[in-house]
């Protein structure tokens, strides 16, 4: 499909610069079938938009500080872990990557050091860091959280980040962007979800700073997808699949849940253990298997995550979904509001 048939134009001003406050106060698009009218709620209406049985499954990775800013020599470097290769090398984005060799030392702050290593075909290095520290105590001492560009672009990163881009239910540590959509869930929704007959289960995929590039391709069909490593043990896979067969719908929290779904179901629909990488592209024409529902948060024009919804919900509802978002001032992107999209 053309790309251009996912653009949209989204005034600045609906970009959000800081989460609602508290965060189930957000906003959120309830978007039913292929047609038929969409109402405007709040993520605290979650409880009532969904039925006993029903189950949330949630991404429990944790950001951790991957913005790096150091220097190679006078040259200043900027570095944004993307995917971790071992113990003490990830790959990462490189800003003024045209002064950084194969060999060259980058001092960042703090004592921190990493070796660049080897340059990818997608201008990203691959960083060895010196000593004998876990990388990750490394990061808490010299790294930022690493804000959508976005976002970045408009405002310093500051103490607040810390606590404001981590979802409750962070645990596994590797990510280097937010599963945003788990975002605006509280100990109190949590509850009245509980009390609802809600269920949740959690898997871990890493997020990676490829989730931000740009569809650069004119036709989907000629764009190469990020990877991201993932997991879903046999207990929880179990778990699903019971919920399911006992007639519960599963809604993916996030797009990053949904893929990791997607990419552990077979063509039967069973939800099977998986670890690894996924690269799954979700495109309109693609027939799910796993997921029932998405909750999720207002995507980038042209990008992979508005194909997803796009596949999930319609091309043509999509769109008239995001006008109304437009239109009424939903907040956008990773601090912004929600949508509940219900096939």
């Amino acid at each position: 499909m053309r790309v251009d048939l996912f653009d949209f134009d989204l005034p600045p001003e609906r970009i959000a610069l800081r989460p609602a406050r508290p965060r189930d106060a957000a906003r959120m698009l309830l978007v039913e079938g292929r047609e038929g009218p969409l109402a405007d709620c709040t993520v605290r209406d979650l409880p009532n938009l969904l039925r006993a049985g029903d189950v949330l499954v949630f991404n429990d990775t944790k950001v951790i500080p991957a913005q790096l800013e150091g220097r190679r020599g006078e040259a200043r470097i900027g570095a944004t872990l993307h995917k971790r290769i071992d113990l003490r090398r990830w790959q990462a984005f490189i800003r003024n990557a045209k002064r950084l060799h194969a060999g060259d030392v980058v001092q960042f702050p703090q004592g921190v050091s990493a070796i660049a290593e080897t340059r990818h075909d997608d201008g990203s290095w691959t960083l060895a860091f010196e000593g004998e520290e876990p990388v990750e105590v490394l990061l808490e001492r010299a790294g930022t959280m690493p804000l959508p560009p976005y976002i970045a672009g408009k405002r310093p990163t500051d103490e607040s980040d810390r606590a404001d881009y981590q979802t409750i239910f962070a645990r596994e540590e590797g990510a280097v962007a937010a599963p945003t959509a788990a975002l605006h869930f509280t100990p109190e929704l949590l509850a009245t979800l509980d009390n609802a007959g809600i269920g949740r289960e959690a898997l871990t995929l890493h997020v990676g700073a490829g989730t931000f590039l740009p569809v650069k391709a004119d036709d989907t069909a000629e764009h190469r997808m990020h990877s991201e490593w993932g997991r879903i043990d046999q207990a929880t896979a179990d778990r699903l699949n019971a919920a399911r067969q006992a007639g519960g719908r599963l809604i993916a929290v996030g797009t990053t849940s949904l893929r990791l779904l997607e990419s552990a179901a077979g063509e039967n629909g069973i939800i099977r253990p998986f670890a690894g990488d996924t690269d799954i592209f979700i495109t309109p024409g693609y027939r799910f298997r796993a997921v029932d529902g998405l909750m999720t948060n207002f995507h980038l024009p042209k990008s992979t995550l508005f194909m997803l919804v796009s596949a999930l919900m319609g091309l043509e509802r999509m769109q008239a979904a995001y006008a109304h978002a437009i239109a009424h001032e939903y907040r956008f992107y990773s601090y912004g509001d929600a949508s509940l999209l219900l096939p």
